[in-house]
Parts: C-alpha cells; structure tokens; sequence
C-alpha cells in the first residue's frame, strides 16, 4: 500500500475557495481504480491548514491518479495558486 500526506497552507481569504475544489478533488480521486480511501482535514484552530491523506494500492497507481485531469485542473489549476505553503510525502507499508 502507498500512502500520500499532503499538507497545505491556505493564503488568507481563500479558505472557502480551496476547500470547495478539494471537495471536488476528493469526489473525484476516489473513483479511481487504484484509490483506496481519500480524504482531507482541516486543522483544528486553525482554518487555513489542511492535510490529505490518501491511500492507493500501489505507488503507481499514485502516479496515475497525478496523470489525471482532475488532478492537473483542481491541484495544479486551481488549489496550488491559493496556497502559501504545499509539501506532500509518501510512505509505504513494510515488507
């Protein structure tokens, strides 16, 4: 299993912007064949914080799910420019 952490930092003023899109993001992610569970958090106190945790059963099907249009049209289109911060980790499960 490989697991994707992403985590945002939202520009002031664009907390409901993002949140709409990543909405959308999720809805969509999560019918892909490979995707196993997509979902996203705001932190607590603190609204212009967000992680994404998402499951998929392989690291290429995470590299599919980066290949899609609604990856490039909601991250990279509209999410990422109303962001001040992004990073995103991956891991996986042991052997």
């Amino acid at each position: 299993m490989f697991l994707a952490i992403a985590q945002y930092t939202i520009a002031e003023g664009n907390e409901t912007a993002v949140l709409v899109h990543v909405a959308e993001l999720e809805s969509a992610s999560r019918t892909e064949p490979g995707c196993l569970a997509f979902d996203a958090y705001v932190k607590v106190g603190s609204d212009r914080r967000l992680v994404l945790i998402e499951r998929y059963r392989s690291e290429a099907d995470f590299g599919l799910h980066r290949e899609t249009e609604h990856f490039a049209r909601l991250v990279l289109g509209q999410i990422v420019p109303l962001l001040e911060q992004r990073s995103v980790e991956s891991w996986v499960l042991p052997d």
